[in-house]
């Protein structure tokens, strides 16, 4: 454990980085709270999505660092702005014409159109810590109803009021004009009607911790800020939760990063230091366009998982959270493939090395043995050429090529064959376009179906990977094109594998009769 932690105050990977910017806080003494404090927050207005998976792995990854390298006790939170009002009808529930008149309710204060539970809020709620728990994170839930009529955040609902003035010129600063006129951090919710109000302040008593203001209907109102009758606007709640928990982390995306002053502004105006934030930029779709919600675009947690293992996703949630990464069905493949590159890199590293890997960050150190006898990508080939549509045979494949593998002793291989099926007829079988050769590779492949059939070495990637190397090589320049015209004529694809290791994974003999159909004109 020392070489690790050794290793881990001088690592270049972001979690760990962003570690030792948080125990840096604590470098003089240890927090009076006694615990460091990361936050991850959540808008239950709808269901837990790809984003949701990806902001608290990261954070429980930057937390798991943060042990590593210090015995400072630790808890993450997340935290569910429930008691935001309900601005539209979802266009995915039942029975939107009762929602509809529920609109500006506190989610809580909505009646849950599936009928499972207590309110809208407390359905969405439970769907994410379902969500949370299938994923095994270890958090700590809040409400934010709960949270405001508990009396938690009355200390600092007071301290709002009486620096309303201090805390509103933070706020004035980032609206327009005609916003400044009518904006107030403090919504009331009206007491008859429940409705989240968003109306002006008549007057804001810091002595007494009560607003006054007129409803819609010109009636004045005066409520205590406390207790839940009055929430703060969603700028304002984020920097007074900051303050009222005692956050030490959060991260958000890079469409929070210029409201970051103003978090950080409201947090020092009610009297605590602002958190370390971590923001990563946001996912994109094929078209290079972000992903959202709303448009259904890129890809959900579902789909990724009905073509491989969440480990794989969330090596891709670790690679390079700073940079816009496409997030869409084409990145799966070469995901599961990295990530069991990274496995079998790790028995053989050392502490630094192991640091930097992110299969340790995945796996909290506690890292697996990778038993995929076959890239992910190479499955992929062969249900393309065999037009698999069972994993079965995908294994006829698998043991001619590693006798000791099965499916009770590689389970992640057994797992990726049924994955490569389902990848192969969703995206690889309807994309399929095999062309002629031309009379070059036609002399080539002829070349190379006789090197095949004459060959009684040994059925071994390297052997193989030199026959179709020598074909190739004083035909094809650059050498590439000798490849390219393999996978075009033979698989159907732009691109593909090490064509000797697909030799050897296929069959020689079954190499040879897909040349000789392809020369016969029966796959273009």
């Amino acid at each position: 454990m020392s070489d690790l932690r050794d290793a881990a105050m001088n690592s270049k990977a972001w979690p760990f980085e962003e570690a030792r910017r948080v125990l840096k806080r604590y470098e003089k003494a240890p927090p009076d709270k006694g615990h460091v404090l990361f936050e991850t927050g959540y808008g239950p207005s709808g269901l837990p999505h790809i984003g949701t998976f990806g902001e608290v792995l990261r954070t429980t990854m930057i937390r798991r660092a943060f042990e590593t390298i210090s015995d400072i006790p630790t808890r993450m939170i997340c935290f569910s702005d429930d008691l935001d009002g309900m601005r539209k009808v979802p266009g995915n529930v039942p029975d939107r014409e009762m929602l509809a008149g529920h609109l500006q309710k506190p989610l809580t204060s909505v009646p849950d159109p599936f009928g499972t539970h207590e309110s809208f809020g407390a359905h969405n709620n439970a769907m994410l810590r379902r969500f949370l728990d299938t994923f095994g994170f270890e958090y700590e839930f809040i409400s934010a109803t709960e949270f405001y009529a508990s009396g938690q955040f009355d200390e600092v609902l007071l301290r709002a009021a009486a620096r309303y003035d201090d805390i509103m010129k933070i706020m004035l600063k980032s609206l327009r004009e005609e916003r400044q006129q009518t904006y107030s951090i403090f919504l009331p919710i009206h007491p008859e009607t429940g409705r989240v109000l968003y109306v002006p302040m008549k007057h804001v008593d810091g002595a007494r911790g009560e607003i006054t203001f007129d409803d819609e209907d010109g009636r004045e109102w005066t409520l205590p800020v406390t207790g839940g009758r009055v929430k703060l606007q969603w700028k304002p709640d984020f920097g007074a939760r900051w303050a009222a928990l005692g956050v030490d982390f959060e991260m958000y995306g890079k469409d929070h990063s210029t409201n970051t002053p103003i978090y950080d502004g409201i947090c020092r105006a009610l009297g605590v230091r602002p958190p370390e934030h971590f923001t990563y930029e946001l996912f994109l779709d094929e078209t290079g366009q972000k992903i959202s919600k709303s448009s259904g675009n890129g890809i959900s947690i579902d789909e990724w998982l009905r073509y491989a293992a969440t480990e794989s996703l969330s090596y891709f949630m670790y690679q390079k959270p700073k940079t816009a990464k496409r997030l869409h069905f084409d990145v799966i493949p070469k995901a599961v493939d990295e990530y069991h590159q990274q496995l079998r890199a790790y028995a053989g590293q050392d502490a630094a090395q192991r640091a930097a890997n992110p299969v340790h960050h995945i796996h909290n150190g506690d890292v697996p043995e990778s038993r995929m006898v076959v890239p992910f990508s190479m499955l992929l080939n062969l249900a393309s050429v065999s037009a698999a549509h069972d994993k079965e045979t995908l294994w006829g494949f698998i043991r001619r090529y590693a006798p000791e593998a099965s499916a009770e002793t590689h389970p992640d291989m057994d797992a990726a064959a049924g994955y490569a099926v389902r990848y192969y007829e969703d995206f690889v079988a309807p994309a399929k376009t095999y062309r002629a050769p031309t009379e070059a590779e036609r002399e080539a492949l002829s070349d190379l179906r006789e090197r095949l059939a004459a060959y009684d070495g040994p059925v071994e990637d390297e052997a193989l990977q030199s026959i179709v190397y020598a074909v190739g090589r004083d035909r094809f320049d650059p050498l590439r094109d000798w490849f390219k015209a393999l996978y075009e004529v033979l698989l159907g694809a732009s691109q593909g594998p090490r064509f000797g290791g697909f030799i050897a994974l296929y069959g020689v003999e079954e190499t040879v009769a897909l040349i000789d159909r392809a020369l016969a004109g029966e796959l273009a």
